[in-house]
């Protein structure tokens, strides 16, 4: 049977591309070049290592596995053209195309399979859907039984993908980005325990084989330590330049490693683990906490940081102002005379947010921002303590933005600020301790109120938005009279509370001397029950509410030579 030399195919799509093209293949292998013209995408034929018929989105779809682990999808045949792409890989290749049909069942619980290029989820030994490893950004584990699986993203809507620009197609890790909807995370819900076998050597063992031991794993922990080591989540091709351990972060909340490569930087945490390329980086801000112990690093990225349905646009880390570090940088000296040369030095004995900052600066080639020197506070600080709603933080003016640190970390240039207002909340006499700064922003694109401002910072504040050029409107002006007229009011309350207090004096004295000590009670009695039934009982009582309605006075103007009161009876024993 003759070979024929190429074999064409037209109206194919490569990797979920935008637009259509044609796909040749040849003994050599494939090329493909989308119709509207544009770059070619070739591809050796000695990497081919498997290949599968199956329904694709536009028609039928051939999924190459290649010999890297890599996965090339092409889709858009027609189901008659199934015996003549077979024809193709068996002569070319020497492949058998093989025809999968997916579940089509539409249930959501299934078994997690993991391949050598994708993780299948099969539903009654068919697979639901597939997800190429290349495609995996990062996975976490959710909670004791959940695994959330993180899918790549393009950096910004201008990303093409593969090979240059191809019709709208995807490279690795970025195939998700070819539609108008992406899919961004899944989760899976993984219950129970199950077995994974290793082979142990024991030297003892009298058979000297290695014997087959069964181990019993958390499902869900299991499944996510395969994912991340066969989607290669958190290698980082290359030597670590420096590692900072345990660094604390108060956004997003806890304590990472750092690892500096060439080209990113990795978050290593208990639970989350994230490399993170310096292009992804946009702002890099050095602020001094006004506690005069500790200094904040906010890095702003794009896209944000992920964790789950949470997105972490800042970096927020906290240092002890005083702690020192000596580090020596693992790098070789052609590289720190060359492509380094005044940007890194190779050792460093320096502050900790100091030398974090340098080595940051140097690799990443984005500039320092730090707070205006056009402002200072009441205490002589950078920062301005206040709240946003229920969280505290500080407000950093900057020279052409305000950030406010560090939950929810909140960044607002100058260049989009419709107006500033100052203002208090209510109209007590309290509120004139502390203000609120709403800040509008331009095109009706919302506004940020920070409260509970310290009125020590009115000045400071109004000084620098003159300087800025920022409009401003001065609300507490208006609040003036409102303001007097509760401290009056306050104050003829408090008078009248005087009043009240006073006459309430003068009757306790009355009754502070009718508690005074009477020097007529006899300690040596045993009862006073006695006292009930005494002759002179009705005249003593009488006399004592004669001496409480005197107020006491009759007691102190008798005479010394008054007569004696009788004698309390003694209680006798019969």
């Amino acid at each position: 049977m003759s070979k024929p030399a190429v074999e064409e195919f037209n109206g194919i799509y490569l990797d979920l591309s935008k637009q259509p093209g044609k796909v040749k293949f040849a003994e050599a292998g494939l090329a493909w070049r989308p119709s509207a013209g544009g770059e070619n995408f070739g591809l050796d034929g000695q990497q081919f290592s498997q290949c599968q018929w199956s329904r694709g989105a536009r028609g039928y779809e051939v999924k190459i596995l290649l010999r890297d682990s890599g996965v090339i999808q092409l889709d858009g045949f027609d189901s008659e053209e199934y015996e003549r792409v077979q024809k193709v890989f068996k002569l070319f290749y020497g492949l058998n195309l093989e025809h999968k049909d997916h579940a089509l069942k539409g249930w959501n619980w299934g078994k997690g399979e993991f391949g050598k290029a994708e993780l299948a989820f099969n539903v009654q030994n068919r697979p639901a859907f597939e997800i190429p490893y290349s495609e995996v950004s990062n996975t976490n584990l959710a909670g004791k039984n959940e695994v959330a699986v993180d899918l790549s993203m393009p950096a910004g809507g201008n990303d093409s993908g593969t090979n240059g620009h191809l019709g709208g197609a995807r490279s690795r890790g970025r195939k998700s980005g070819a539609g108008k909807d992406q899919l961004v995370e899944i989760r899976f819900y993984i219950p129970g325990t199950t077995t994974k076998k290793e082979n142990n050597e024991d030297a003892d063992d009298k058979s000297g084989n290695g014997s087959e031991e069964e181990e019993q794993y958390n499902a869900a922990n299991l499944f996510y330590e395969t994912l991340m080591d066969k989607a290669e989540i958190g290698e980082v091709a290359g030597d670590t330049f420096a590692t900072f351990l345990e660094v604390l972060h108060l956004t997003p909340r806890g304590r990472f490693g750092i690892d500096m490569y060439e080209n990113s930087f990795r978050l290593r945490g208990k639970t989350y683990d994230y490399k993170i390329p310096y292009d992804n980086i946009k702002k890099f801000m050095l602020l001094p906490k006004p506690d005069d112990l500790h200094t904040l690093i906010t890095i702003g990225l794009d896209p944000p940081l992920r964790q789950g349905q949470t997105r972490y646009p800042f970096l927020v880390m906290q240092f002890k102002r005083e702690e020192e570090v000596t580090i020596e940088l693992n790098m070789t000296n052609e590289m720190l005379e060359g492509k380094y040369k005044g940007k890194l030095n190779a050792r460093y004995e320096q502050p900790q947010h100091s030398v974090v900052a340098q080595v940051f600066r140097g690799l990443s080639g984005k500039r320092i921002i730090a707070p205006s020197k056009d402002f200072v506070s009441h205490h002589q600080q950078s920062g301005v303590k206040c709240s946003i709603k229920a969280n505290e933080g500080h407000l950093y003016c900057l020279e052409k933005s305000f950030m406010f640190v560090p939950k929810p970390a909140t960044y607002i240039p100058f260049d989009n600020i419709s107006v500033i207002v100052m203002s208090r909340v209510g109209g007590a006499v309290s509120a004139s301790r502390t203000f609120d700064i709403t800040i509008t922003m331009k095109n009706n694109s919302g506004e940020h109120q920070f409260s509970n401002i310290n009125r020590e910072e009115q000045k400071p504040l109004e000084d620098f938005f003159q300087i800025k050029g920022l409009r401003t409107k001065n609300e507490m002006l208006d609040d003036s009279s409102a303001l007097i007229a509760a401290a009056l009011k306050d104050a003829d309350m408090a008078s009248s509370d005087e009043e009240v207090v006073a006459a309430r004096a003068d009757r306790g004295s009355a009754d502070e001397d009718e508690e005074s000590v009477d020097e007529d009670f006899k300690t040596d009695s045993e009862s006073d029950v006695a006292e009930e039934y005494d002759s002179a009982h009705e005249s003593s009582g009488s006399g004592s509410d004669e001496e409480m309605a005197d107020g006491g006075a009759k007691a102190d103007s008798d005479p010394p030579d008054a007569e004696e009161r009788p004698k309390k009876k003694t209680k006798t024993s019969k």
